[in-house]
């Protein structure tokens, strides 16, 4: 999956608040770069109007798509979704997360549905 596609899928498809399946590694990255490049634009926009009004909107734009593809990730590593909370553990939490979005997927279907494309 391309960065495009991902972002596209996401943010603008049947996937926006999608917290079943799964998603593949390639989608979950690329749209990680597209949220971060999405981010940096309306930061530099709101410096340049000396306000936060732009990024606090792309921030608002992004993160129930972000918080279901995060989920869908962790259902292809057999994992249930409510493991994110363990991002309110400080540091350690954002490690074990970063961790488990970086291990493949598995190949056959697991509880949560068929492999991702």
């Amino acid at each position: 999956m391309e960065l495009v596609e991902s972002a596209k899928r996401n943010l603008t498809t049947g996937a926006y608040a999608q917290f079943s399946g799964r998603a593949s590694r390639s989608e979950y990255w690329w749209f990680a770069v597209a949220s971060l490049l999405l981010v940096i634009a309306a930061a530099i926009v709101d410096i340049a109007i000396g306000s936060f009004v732009v990024t606090s909107l792309a921030y608002l734009f992004i993160i129930i798509p972000g918080i279901a593809l995060s989920v869908r990730r962790l259902h292809d590593t057999n994992r249930s979704g409510w493991y994110l909370l363990l991002n309110l553990v400080p540091l350690i939490g954002s490690i074990v997360i970063f961790i488990w979005s970086v291990t493949p997927g598995d190949k056959k279907a697991n509880q949560f549905g068929p492999p991702s494309k």
